[in-house]
């Protein structure tokens, strides 16, 4: 039987989703490989998944969603509390649907979320700051916007990818940027078919220059253009970021919160998943 999961965590005190040690070793170092672990336990087996994602160090998710193929006869309940208390309190499973053969975490999703926010004021947070970037730099979240609006559309992403990058080339479908300001923060939020490594933090890195003045709007047209990594701004640090999770197409049988068009959705649009402000 195969089955999803939708997974919810902080991960602060994780070196991110990939697991960096053999499989069947383990380790909570990494979140699959905190996850795998809770799972072959559930399973009296061992157990292996494909995520939707794979967020770096430091970087959070509302729902990821992941699959695995199990042959123990467990309910969805079961996976759900069985592997919820299992893992490190950082992490959580939110829910569990068996799904057909041919569902695969990754390449059945024709979607995948971001939300970036950024604390604006003169002083650092205390409350809620390993969720949030800080800057005290006044920005206008206008200019943002408006200059984010140049990278909409199937583009070659290669400035703002990282030298690390192992996809094998840098043409993404970003299917919708919003920045808004709600009160002191700034929140970038962003669609697309899929992410490079590093891509969100690039543009939001870069967006902070337009923000804060010291680039014109312009600028980030340029930046694209010029398909060069040194010419776009710094990356920005990870704990802003959110993996709001991916969309699948209905058939599939998933939550509506990861189901393109869902019932209660905001509209039939793609850029209307994009969470309200």
């Amino acid at each position: 039987m195969r089955y999803a999961l939708g997974i919810e965590y902080d991960g602060g005190g994780f070196l991110g989703w990939q697991r960096l040690t053999p499989h069947g070793v383990e380790s909570v170092d990494t979140l699959q490989a905190a996850l795998e672990g809770a799972l072959s336990k559930v399973a009296d087996a061992p157990v292996g998944t494909t995520c939707a994602g794979r967020t770096d160090a430091g970087v959070h998710a509302r729902c990821n969603v992941v699959h695995f193929d199990s042959e123990a006869g467990r309910s969805p309940r079961n996976w759900v509390m069985g592997t919820t208390s299992l893992l490190p309190p950082a992490m959580s499973v939110r829910w569990c649907r068996e799904v057909g053969d041919d569902f695969n975490a990754r390449f059945s999703a024709r979607a995948r979320r971001y939300r970036y926010s950024i604390l604006n004021r003169p002083v650092r947070p205390a409350l809620g700051r390993q969720y949030l970037a800080w800057t005290r730099k006044p920005l206008d979240a206008g200019a943002m916007h408006r200059a984010a609006q140049a990278l909409v559309g199937e583009l070659d992403f290669s400035s703002f990818r990282t030298v690390h990058c192992q996809a094998p080339h840098a043409r993404r479908d970003l299917q919708a940027i919003r920045i808004t300001r709600e009160g002191e923060v700034v929140v970038v939020e962003v669609q697309a078919n899929a992410f490079l490594h590093h891509m969100v933090r690039n543009i939001v890195g870069s967006l902070l220059e337009v923000g804060d003045g010291s680039r014109p709007e312009g600028w980030i047209a340029e930046v694209l253009e010029a398909r060069d990594r040194r010419c776009a701004g710094p990356t920005a640090p990870p704990g802003g970021l959110v993996f709001l999770g991916p969309l699948y197409p209905a058939a599939c049988g998933l939550p509506d919160e990861v189901t393109l068009d869902a019932p209660g959705a905001g509209g039939t649009s793609v850029s209307s998943h994009l969470p309200a402000s």
